[in-house]
């Protein structure tokens, strides 16, 4: 009897030494999958007006940051500023607290984070739509959001019962109207006598977060007959998109894919990949491995597309993907060029 229960014994040992080191080689497995990070990394993240939940820009940018963070194990510091006054000062806060990499979200946060790179030469920086500054530790990210407003702009003009659309905007900048004129090319390459109605929120930074504001702007263009709203307007969009949903009409979201917010009245979302540069910058600093300079992601770099998921699929029909994708070729290929804006403050469609 003695004998079998240190047989047994035994076995169990056996056994439970196989298990862990079956645990301690799963583990190293998932180590070695994991990428390779150089441990002194701090990264930081200031995102803009509308906040990082903002269902749009800011959140297309979380979204990326918390890809990095789930693969690398890496926390981010953040700050979500809520008054002009606080770019700068959350910025050189971050650098007092050992900030490696910082990442302003924005182009509003042009001044501020060109004044803290220059006096902070050894750290590194990285700022989403901004082209035009000039420092040796800054990364610029720049999109061709012409290229993917001009996909839903065909889109709308295929879903469109009316040929009447509509845009409504945020802020009125010239980068705005940049997404106003690709939507006006799509729209006009399926239908060249369709109306657009346009309007911009406001002149100020608030103009990114005014979800009233947007509602009423959308429900003055479904008065004139639009029944397909674009919005490129930030946490404003909101706005739109229910405004327009309540109509029973389709919008059209910007930035993240927006398509669930109210899914069967979203036709498509204009995806504008923040979370992409987002990723990259940290990523690639991790790695030992950021550059300075400018990024231009258009169509080609998969930095624009439009999205198709689920929550629209019943609304787009085979004759919108026809027709998006054809444009999507025709751009890719050369044969045709979508206007870009701020190439010359003038839309020609």
């Amino acid at each position: 009897m003695k004998g079998e229960i240190m047989n047994r014994n035994i076995l169990f040992l056996i056994l439970g030494v196989i298990l862990v080191g079956a645990v301690v080689l799963m583990n190293s497995d998932l180590d070695l999958k994991k990428p390779e990070v150089v441990a002194d990394i701090k990264p930081a993240v200031i995102y803009d007006m509308g906040g990082k939940f903002d269902k749009s820009f800011n959140e297309g940018v979380w979204n990326g940051v918390q890809k990095f963070t789930e693969e690398t194990g890496v926390e981010v510091m953040e700050f979500e500023v809520t008054n002009e006054t606080q770019r700068e000062q959350a910025m050189r806060r971050m650098v007092e607290r050992g900030a490696t990499i910082v990442l302003g979200v924005g182009f509003a946060q042009a001044d501020a984070i060109a004044a803290v790179a220059a006096d902070n030469p050894d750290v590194q920086f990285s700022i989403i739509d901004v082209s035009w500054l000039d420092s040796p530790n800054l990364r610029q990210y720049a999109f061709k959001e012409h290229e993917g407003s001009y996909l839903v702009g065909v889109a709308a003009a295929k879903a469109s019962q009316t040929n009447k659309v509509g845009f409504v905007g945020g802020m009125d900048i010239p980068l705005i109207s940049r997404f106003a004129c690709g939507y006006v090319g799509g729209v006009k390459s399926v239908s060249a006598n369709a109306e657009i109605y346009q309007n911009m929120t406001g002149s100020t930074p608030s103009a990114w977060n005014d979800p009233a504001k947007g509602a009423e702007l959308t429900r003055s263009q479904i008065d004139r007959g639009a029944d397909v709203v674009y919005h490129a307007a930030g946490g404003t969009g909101v706005g739109v998109i229910q405004a327009a949903a309540d109509a029973g009409k389709l919008a059209i979201g910007v930035d993240s894919n927006q398509n669930g917010l109210a899914p069967g009245s979203v036709l498509t979302s204009m995806l504008k990949r923040v979370d992409v540069a987002a990723y990259n910058t940290f990523m690639d600093a991790s790695k030992g491995q950021f550059t300075s300079g400018v990024q231009v992601l258009g169509l080609a770099e998969g930095g624009v597309d439009w999205a198709l998921d689920e929550n629209n699929e019943n609304l787009i029909t085979d004759d919108i993907k026809k027709a998006v994708a054809s444009a999507r070729e025709a751009i890719l290929a050369g044969d045709v060029a979508v206007h870009d804006y701020l190439a010359d403050n003038n839309c020609p469609y």
